[in-house]
Protein backbone atom coordinates (compact mmCIF):
# COMPACT_ATOMS: atom_id res chain seq x y z
CA UNK A 1 0.00 0.00 0.00
CA UNK A 2 1.14 3.45 -0.45
CA UNK A 3 2.28 5.71 2.29
CA UNK A 4 -0.74 7.88 3.56
CA UNK A 5 -1.20 10.18 6.29
CA UNK A 6 -3.97 8.81 8.44
CA UNK A 7 -3.59 5.49 7.28
CA UNK A 8 -5.24 2.98 10.13
CA UNK A 9 -2.79 0.45 9.37
CA UNK A 10 -2.32 0.09 13.35
CA UNK A 11 -6.17 -0.34 14.43
CA UNK A 12 -7.20 -2.36 11.15
CA UNK A 13 -6.98 -5.58 13.34
CA UNK A 14 -9.29 -3.74 15.86
CA UNK A 15 -11.66 -2.34 13.52
CA UNK A 16 -11.89 -5.89 11.79
CA UNK A 17 -12.40 -7.80 15.59
CA UNK A 18 -15.33 -5.26 16.58
CA UNK A 19 -17.41 -5.79 12.59
CA UNK A 20 -17.33 -9.68 13.90
CA UNK A 21 -18.52 -8.97 17.26
CA UNK A 22 -21.25 -6.95 15.90
CA UNK A 23 -21.93 -9.59 13.72
CA UNK A 24 -21.69 -7.17 10.62
CA UNK A 25 -22.20 -8.09 6.90
CA UNK A 26 -22.78 -5.05 5.51
CA UNK A 27 -20.77 -2.00 6.09
CA UNK A 28 -19.79 1.55 4.87
CA UNK A 29 -16.06 3.31 4.89
CA UNK A 30 -17.10 6.88 4.42
CA UNK A 31 -13.36 8.49 4.27
CA UNK A 32 -11.99 5.40 2.91
CA UNK A 33 -8.37 6.80 1.61
CA UNK A 34 -6.21 3.86 0.84
CA UNK A 35 -9.08 1.16 1.17
CA UNK A 36 -7.28 -0.35 4.15
CA UNK A 37 -10.51 -0.73 6.38
CA UNK A 38 -12.66 -1.66 3.68
CA UNK A 39 -10.03 -4.56 2.39
CA UNK A 40 -10.04 -5.69 6.51
CA UNK A 41 -14.25 -6.13 5.89
CA UNK A 42 -13.98 -7.99 2.81
CA UNK A 43 -11.11 -10.19 4.24
CA UNK A 44 -13.80 -10.69 7.24
CA UNK A 45 -16.86 -11.61 4.88
CA UNK A 46 -18.65 -8.68 5.61
CA UNK A 47 -19.55 -6.58 2.28
CA UNK A 48 -18.29 -2.77 2.22
CA UNK A 49 -19.08 0.70 0.46
CA UNK A 50 -15.62 2.11 0.07
CA UNK A 51 -16.22 5.86 -0.37
CA UNK A 52 -13.93 8.77 -0.85
CA UNK A 53 -13.93 11.97 -3.18
CA UNK A 54 -10.00 11.02 -4.34
CA UNK A 55 -9.72 9.47 -7.97
CA UNK A 56 -6.75 7.74 -6.82
CA UNK A 57 -9.42 5.95 -3.57
CA UNK A 58 -11.60 4.88 -6.54
CA UNK A 59 -8.74 2.97 -8.17
CA UNK A 60 -7.63 1.47 -5.15
CA UNK A 61 -10.79 0.79 -4.32
CA UNK A 62 -11.61 -0.52 -8.07
CA UNK A 63 -8.17 -3.10 -7.67
CA UNK A 64 -8.91 -3.87 -3.47
CA UNK A 65 -12.59 -3.72 -2.72
CA UNK A 66 -14.22 -4.54 -5.57
CA UNK A 67 -11.91 -6.88 -7.33
CA UNK A 68 -11.92 -10.74 -6.11
CA UNK A 69 -8.79 -12.26 -5.56
CA UNK A 70 -10.55 -15.72 -6.34
CA UNK A 71 -11.97 -14.47 -9.72
CA UNK A 72 -8.43 -12.80 -11.04
CA UNK A 73 -6.25 -14.36 -13.27
CA UNK A 74 -2.78 -13.92 -11.69
CA UNK A 75 -0.68 -14.90 -14.81
CA UNK A 76 -2.86 -12.61 -16.54
CA UNK A 77 -1.81 -9.67 -14.17
CA UNK A 78 2.04 -10.69 -14.24
CA UNK A 79 1.91 -10.96 -17.70
CA UNK A 80 0.71 -7.61 -18.25
CA UNK A 81 2.60 -5.67 -16.08
CA UNK A 82 5.80 -7.73 -17.42
CA UNK A 83 4.48 -5.85 -20.57
CA UNK A 84 4.01 -2.77 -19.41
CA UNK A 85 7.67 -3.13 -17.67
CA UNK A 86 9.20 -3.70 -21.10
CA UNK A 87 7.99 0.03 -22.57
CA UNK A 88 10.75 2.18 -23.55
CA UNK A 89 11.05 4.75 -21.36
CA UNK A 90 9.75 8.57 -22.49
CA UNK A 91 10.18 12.17 -21.28
CA UNK A 92 6.51 12.99 -20.64
CA UNK A 93 4.53 15.03 -17.69
CA UNK A 94 5.46 13.13 -14.66
CA UNK A 95 9.42 13.77 -15.58
CA UNK A 96 9.06 16.92 -16.94
CA UNK A 97 7.03 18.14 -13.66
CA UNK A 98 7.66 16.08 -11.03
CA UNK A 99 11.09 15.38 -11.83
CA UNK A 100 12.53 18.49 -13.13
CA UNK A 101 10.56 20.95 -11.93
CA UNK A 102 10.29 19.24 -8.85
CA UNK A 103 12.11 16.09 -7.54
CA UNK A 104 9.74 13.62 -6.05
CA UNK A 105 11.11 11.35 -8.80
CA UNK A 106 14.43 10.48 -10.21
CA UNK A 107 14.32 10.88 -13.80
CA UNK A 108 14.76 7.48 -14.91
CA UNK A 109 12.36 6.30 -13.07
CA UNK A 110 9.87 9.72 -13.93
CA UNK A 111 10.38 8.39 -17.51
CA UNK A 112 9.01 4.53 -17.00
CA UNK A 113 6.45 6.06 -14.96
CA UNK A 114 5.14 8.11 -18.16
CA UNK A 115 5.45 5.21 -20.63
CA UNK A 116 3.98 2.50 -17.75
CA UNK A 117 0.62 5.33 -17.49
CA UNK A 118 0.51 5.61 -21.27
CA UNK A 119 0.51 2.49 -22.24
CA UNK A 120 -2.18 0.94 -18.85
CA UNK A 121 -4.89 3.24 -21.15
CA UNK A 122 -3.37 2.20 -24.53
CA UNK A 123 -3.54 -1.16 -23.85
CA UNK A 124 -5.50 -1.87 -21.27
CA UNK A 125 -8.06 1.42 -21.37
CA UNK A 126 -11.28 -0.91 -21.58
CA UNK A 127 -10.16 -4.18 -19.99
CA UNK A 128 -11.03 -4.94 -16.32
CA UNK A 129 -7.02 -5.12 -15.10
CA UNK A 130 -7.14 -1.08 -15.19
CA UNK A 131 -7.55 -0.36 -11.68
CA UNK A 132 -5.19 -4.00 -10.99
CA UNK A 133 -2.82 -1.99 -13.25
CA UNK A 134 -2.81 1.29 -12.11
CA UNK A 135 -2.93 0.35 -8.65
CA UNK A 136 0.21 -1.56 -9.02
CA UNK A 137 1.85 1.86 -10.38
CA UNK A 138 0.91 4.04 -7.44
CA UNK A 139 2.35 1.24 -5.21
CA UNK A 140 5.79 1.08 -7.56
CA UNK A 141 6.00 4.96 -7.84
CA UNK A 142 5.81 5.25 -4.15
CA UNK A 143 7.95 2.94 -3.50
CA UNK A 144 10.89 5.20 -5.42
CA UNK A 145 9.47 8.32 -4.02
CA UNK A 146 11.38 11.31 -2.23
CA UNK A 147 9.24 12.03 0.05
CA UNK A 148 8.33 11.77 3.77
CA UNK A 149 4.80 10.37 2.82
CA UNK A 150 3.08 13.69 1.87
CA UNK A 151 3.60 15.29 -1.80
CA UNK A 152 3.68 19.25 -0.33
CA UNK A 153 7.04 19.31 -0.41
CA UNK A 154 10.01 16.55 -1.22
CA UNK A 155 13.19 15.64 0.30
CA UNK A 156 16.50 18.19 0.06
CA UNK A 157 18.28 15.70 -0.61
CA UNK A 158 17.43 12.10 -2.86
CA UNK A 159 15.88 9.47 -0.19
CA UNK A 160 18.22 6.50 -1.01
CA UNK A 161 15.04 4.44 -2.50
CA UNK A 162 14.74 6.91 -4.97
CA UNK A 163 17.89 5.79 -6.21
CA UNK A 164 16.25 2.10 -7.01
CA UNK A 165 14.76 1.21 -9.95
CA UNK A 166 11.06 1.40 -10.43
CA UNK A 167 9.66 -2.33 -10.08
CA UNK A 168 5.94 -3.19 -10.92
CA UNK A 169 4.64 -6.33 -8.32
CA UNK A 170 1.36 -7.53 -8.32
CA UNK A 171 -1.08 -6.33 -5.95
CA UNK A 172 -2.12 -8.66 -2.98
CA UNK A 173 -5.98 -8.66 -3.97
CA UNK A 174 -8.49 -9.46 -1.03
CA UNK A 175 -11.06 -12.34 -1.44
CA UNK A 176 -14.78 -11.25 -1.29
CA UNK A 177 -16.03 -8.04 -2.88
CA UNK A 178 -17.13 -4.77 -2.27
CA UNK A 179 -18.23 -1.70 -4.19
CA UNK A 180 -15.99 1.13 -4.78
CA UNK A 181 -17.86 4.92 -4.96
CA UNK A 182 -16.24 8.48 -5.51
CA UNK A 183 -18.45 10.35 -3.68
CA UNK A 184 -18.62 13.65 -0.82
CA UNK A 185 -19.62 11.34 2.54
CA UNK A 186 -22.03 14.40 3.32
CA UNK A 187 -24.40 13.84 0.48
CA UNK A 188 -23.66 10.00 0.05
CA UNK A 189 -24.96 9.61 3.36
CA UNK A 190 -28.69 10.83 1.95
CA UNK A 191 -29.16 8.03 -0.43
CA UNK A 192 -27.09 5.19 0.62
CA UNK A 193 -28.54 1.75 1.41
CA UNK A 194 -28.90 0.82 5.18
CA UNK A 195 -25.70 -0.73 6.79
CA UNK A 196 -24.89 -2.87 9.44
CA UNK A 197 -21.80 -0.76 10.45
CA UNK A 198 -20.46 2.30 9.18
CA UNK A 199 -16.73 3.69 9.88
CA UNK A 200 -16.26 7.39 9.70
CA UNK A 201 -12.72 8.56 9.70
CA UNK A 202 -13.09 12.14 8.18
CA UNK A 203 -9.95 14.49 7.92
CA UNK A 204 -9.05 16.06 11.02
CA UNK A 205 -7.71 19.54 10.73
CA UNK A 206 -6.21 22.02 7.91
CA UNK A 207 -4.38 19.37 5.79
CA UNK A 208 -5.88 18.62 2.77
CA UNK A 209 -5.78 15.43 0.87
CA UNK A 210 -6.25 16.62 -2.17
CA UNK A 211 -3.09 18.62 -2.08
CA UNK A 212 -0.69 16.11 0.18
CA UNK A 213 -1.29 13.54 -2.34
CA UNK A 214 -1.83 15.32 -5.55
CA UNK A 215 0.94 13.80 -7.45
CA UNK A 216 -1.48 10.28 -6.67
CA UNK A 217 -4.01 12.14 -8.21
CA UNK A 218 -3.03 13.21 -11.23
CA UNK A 219 -1.10 10.07 -12.10
CA UNK A 220 -4.50 8.20 -11.65
CA UNK A 221 -6.77 11.40 -14.05
CA UNK A 222 -3.61 11.53 -16.47
CA UNK A 223 -4.91 14.96 -17.11
CA UNK A 224 -1.46 16.94 -17.25
CA UNK A 225 -2.87 19.70 -15.09
CA UNK A 226 -1.50 23.29 -14.87
CA UNK A 227 0.78 23.24 -11.70
CA UNK A 228 1.90 26.01 -8.97
CA UNK A 229 4.40 26.68 -6.60
CA UNK A 230 7.75 24.63 -5.30
CA UNK A 231 5.55 21.83 -5.06
CA UNK A 232 4.10 21.72 -8.24
CA UNK A 233 0.42 21.21 -7.00
CA UNK A 234 -2.83 20.50 -9.00
CA UNK A 235 -3.58 24.54 -9.77
CA UNK A 236 -7.61 23.41 -8.96
CA UNK A 237 -6.61 22.90 -5.64
CA UNK A 238 -7.02 26.71 -5.52
CA UNK A 239 -10.99 25.66 -6.62
CA UNK A 240 -13.52 25.87 -4.11
CA UNK A 241 -14.89 22.91 -5.14
CA UNK A 242 -11.76 20.74 -3.80
CA UNK A 243 -12.08 21.89 -0.19
CA UNK A 244 -13.55 19.88 2.03
CA UNK A 245 -16.06 21.22 5.40
CA UNK A 246 -14.17 18.83 7.07
CA UNK A 247 -10.71 21.25 7.24
CA UNK A 248 -12.08 24.15 8.50
CA UNK A 249 -12.04 24.38 12.30
CA UNK A 250 -15.70 26.45 11.33
CA UNK A 251 -17.06 24.02 9.50
CA UNK A 252 -16.26 20.12 10.43
CA UNK A 253 -18.28 20.53 13.32
CA UNK A 254 -21.66 21.33 11.53
CA UNK A 255 -20.29 18.70 8.54
CA UNK A 256 -19.71 15.69 10.97
CA UNK A 257 -22.37 15.87 12.96
CA UNK A 258 -24.76 15.86 10.13
CA UNK A 259 -22.89 12.92 8.57
CA UNK A 260 -23.29 11.24 11.98
CA UNK A 261 -26.72 11.88 12.46
CA UNK A 262 -27.95 10.33 8.69
CA UNK A 263 -25.88 7.36 8.10
CA UNK A 264 -28.32 5.08 8.52
CA UNK A 265 -26.39 2.18 10.27
CA UNK A 266 -26.93 -0.23 13.14
CA UNK A 267 -23.71 0.67 14.80
CA UNK A 268 -21.70 4.27 13.78
CA UNK A 269 -17.83 4.06 15.03
CA UNK A 270 -16.35 7.07 14.57
CA UNK A 271 -12.24 8.01 14.49
CA UNK A 272 -10.63 10.96 15.53
CA UNK A 273 -7.06 11.73 17.05
CA UNK A 274 -6.45 14.57 19.68
CA UNK A 275 -4.95 16.74 17.29
CA UNK A 276 -8.16 17.44 15.66
CA UNK A 277 -10.11 20.24 15.21
CA UNK A 278 -13.07 18.47 16.86
CA UNK A 279 -12.85 16.94 20.84
CA UNK A 280 -13.13 13.88 21.63
CA UNK A 281 -16.04 14.82 23.95
CA UNK A 282 -17.57 16.60 21.00
CA UNK A 283 -17.40 14.09 18.56
CA UNK A 284 -19.17 11.48 21.95
CA UNK A 285 -21.84 14.40 21.74
CA UNK A 286 -22.30 13.87 18.34
CA UNK A 287 -23.18 10.40 18.75
CA UNK A 288 -25.37 10.40 21.24
CA UNK A 289 -28.39 11.67 19.65
CA UNK A 290 -28.35 8.29 17.59
CA UNK A 291 -30.56 7.45 20.31
CA UNK A 292 -28.40 3.90 21.60
CA UNK A 293 -25.30 4.60 23.94
CA UNK A 294 -21.74 5.44 23.14
CA UNK A 295 -17.95 4.13 23.91
CA UNK A 296 -14.59 5.67 24.00
CA UNK A 297 -11.70 3.84 23.01
CA UNK A 298 -8.13 5.30 23.28
CA UNK A 299 -5.37 3.99 21.70
CA UNK A 300 -1.69 5.34 21.70
CA UNK A 301 0.35 6.01 18.24
CA UNK A 302 2.85 6.77 16.44
CA UNK A 303 2.97 10.39 14.32
CA UNK A 304 3.65 10.29 10.95
CA UNK A 305 7.35 10.30 10.18
CA UNK A 306 7.02 13.75 8.45
CA UNK A 307 6.07 15.14 12.17
CA UNK A 308 9.34 13.98 13.69
CA UNK A 309 11.66 15.79 11.11
CA UNK A 310 10.78 19.97 11.66
CA UNK A 311 9.48 22.92 9.02
CA UNK A 312 11.75 23.63 6.79
CA UNK A 313 11.09 27.02 3.93
CA UNK A 314 11.42 26.44 0.20
CA UNK A 315 15.28 26.95 0.40
CA UNK A 316 15.94 23.81 2.90
CA UNK A 317 16.63 26.26 5.83
CA UNK A 318 15.34 24.58 8.73
CA UNK A 319 12.99 27.15 10.33
CA UNK A 320 10.58 24.63 12.89
CA UNK A 321 11.32 22.18 15.57
CA UNK A 322 9.69 18.61 15.14
CA UNK A 323 6.25 18.06 17.36
CA UNK A 324 5.74 15.42 19.65
CA UNK A 325 5.82 12.08 18.50
CA UNK A 326 3.03 9.82 19.54
CA UNK A 327 -0.94 11.03 19.29
CA UNK A 328 -3.96 9.53 20.75
CA UNK A 329 -6.17 8.08 18.75
CA UNK A 330 -10.02 7.69 19.65
CA UNK A 331 -12.83 5.73 18.38
CA UNK A 332 -16.59 6.72 18.98
CA UNK A 333 -18.63 3.83 18.81
CA UNK A 334 -22.45 4.60 18.98
CA UNK A 335 -25.11 1.76 19.22
CA UNK A 336 -27.25 -0.94 20.79
CA UNK A 337 -25.32 -1.36 24.51
CA UNK A 338 -25.31 -5.18 23.89
CA UNK A 339 -23.47 -4.78 20.65
CA UNK A 340 -20.93 -1.85 21.60
CA UNK A 341 -20.35 -3.92 24.86
CA UNK A 342 -18.85 -7.31 22.43
CA UNK A 343 -17.41 -4.37 20.34
CA UNK A 344 -15.66 -3.17 23.09
CA UNK A 345 -14.47 -6.64 24.40
CA UNK A 346 -12.89 -7.43 21.37
CA UNK A 347 -10.96 -4.38 20.81
CA UNK A 348 -9.56 -4.90 24.28
CA UNK A 349 -11.59 -3.66 27.71
CA UNK A 350 -8.47 -1.58 28.66
CA UNK A 351 -8.50 0.51 25.75
CA UNK A 352 -12.25 1.52 27.22
CA UNK A 353 -11.89 5.56 27.74
CA UNK A 354 -15.26 6.69 28.90
CA UNK A 355 -18.76 4.88 29.56
CA UNK A 356 -21.35 5.65 27.99
CA UNK A 357 -22.69 9.15 27.89
CA UNK A 358 -26.48 7.85 28.27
Amino acid sequence: MIKYLGSKRALVGVLGAMADAAGARTAVDLFTGTTRVAQEFCRRGVRPLAVDTASYSLVLGQCYVEADAAAVDPTEVADALARLEALPPRRGYVTRVFCESARYFHPDNGARIDAIRDGIDDLYGDSTLRPILLTALLEAADRVDSTVGVQMAYLKSWAPRAGRPLQLRPPVLTPGTGEAVQADATEFVKTMPAVDLAYLDPPYNQHRYFTNYHVWETLVRWDAPEHYGVACKRVDARDPATRSAFNGRRTIHAALAETIARVPARVVVASFNDEGHVSVGELAEMCAPRGDEVRVLAFDSRRYVGSLIGIYNPSGVKVGQAGRRRNVEYLVLAGPGGLLDAMVDAAGADHLHESAIR
